[in-house]
């Protein structure tokens, strides 16, 4: 349960947005308190004043626990390298021993979306795609309409050479989750693909979950 004070008081676990404080219940100052203490008119409108901030708090704290981090897009755009990968996919562990490095380039779009172009290794070829993804408003969130819905977000970035993306994918009725590594380079540091390897595990993802994408030549986006 969240709640809201305005006021001038500061405490731990609260999240500031225009203003409003919000609380995470057992955190201190977590009462309601209308601006004023008659009753009547005015205080029924704060009192609907603070329900509606309530309301931003709660989607502000819940995009704060998703553990999204947000993204530098005049550092985004070019070509990545996506080198490792972790997934619950039933299709993804049943080939996941057979996959390879892909490749990926980004652009930034006039209102902030982005547009990235894939070429994906496959037993069949090499697999190129694109896709539009939006932002949702919340800082490093992006989602796609484009083959099932899908959320991703950015988890962990130094914002230039390594991101770590979380996607969720509606298919089915079944929601499937994959873990991404994206890098500047086909070879990351020892203490990247550690991290890689931790934040896969605290999103409950196995070690026959990871897999870490050997380099290849034959798949690539600077092809014709």
């Amino acid at each position: 349960m969240l709640s809201v004070q305005l006021g001038t008081q500061q405490h731990r676990g609260r999240a500031e947005r225009g203003g409003a404080r919000c609380y995470k219940a057992g955190s201190p100052g977590t009462a309601l308190h209308p601006a004023g203490e008659g009753g009547g008119a005015g205080e029924m409108r704060t009192l609907g004043l603070s329900l509606g901030l309530a309301l931003l708090c709660l989607l502000r704290v819940k995009a704060e626990d998703a553990g999204a981090v947000g993204l530098d897009k005049s550092k985004v755009a070019g070509k990545w390298y996506i080198i490792a990968l972790a997934s619950d996919s039933e299709g993804y562990l049943q080939k996941k021993d057979k996959l390879k490095m892909a490749m990926a380039t980004i652009a930034v779009l006039g209102e902030g979306d982005l547009k990235v172009s894939f070429a994906i290794p496959t037993p069949e070829g090499c697999k190129k795609s694109e896709a539009i993804y939006k932002q949702t408003g919340i800082p490093g969130e992006y989602y796609s309409s484009e083959r099932g819905n899908k959320t991703v977000r950015v988890v962990d970035t130094d914002g230039k050479t390594y991101a770590v993306i979380f996607a969720s994918r509606v298919k089915d009725g079944r929601t499937f989750h994959m873990l991404r590594l994206y890098s500047r380079t086909r070879e990351v540091s020892p203490k990247i693909t550690a991290l890689f390897k931790r934040l896969a595990r605290e999103k409950s993802f196995t070690d026959e979950m990871i897999r870490m994408l050997p380099s290849q030549e034959e798949c690539s986006l600077d092809e014709a």
